[in-house]
């Protein structure tokens, strides 16, 4: 399965779930090179846990804000 991961602001990647070592969202992060502790995964606008297997062909990446 391909799945689309949309890293808002900064552009998405198409990804084979084949070339993953795990086929979980935080499999998806590392082949994006994202960790799961500075974003957010979206699958239809609501969070999923980084270690649930990816059920969709459509993600959403969100990069968490912190300031000083």
């Amino acid at each position: 399965m391909h799945v689309t991961v949309d890293v808002k602001g900064e552009g998405s990647h198409e990804i084979d779930l084949a070339e993953l070592e795990e086929e979980t969202y935080a499999g998806l992060l590392r082949k994006v090179d994202l960790s799961p502790h500075e974003v957010s995964v979206l699958v239809d606008g609501q969070p999923v846990p980084e270690d649930q297997p990816v059920e969709s062909d459509e993600v959403t990446v969100l990069r968490l804000i912190k300031g000083g």
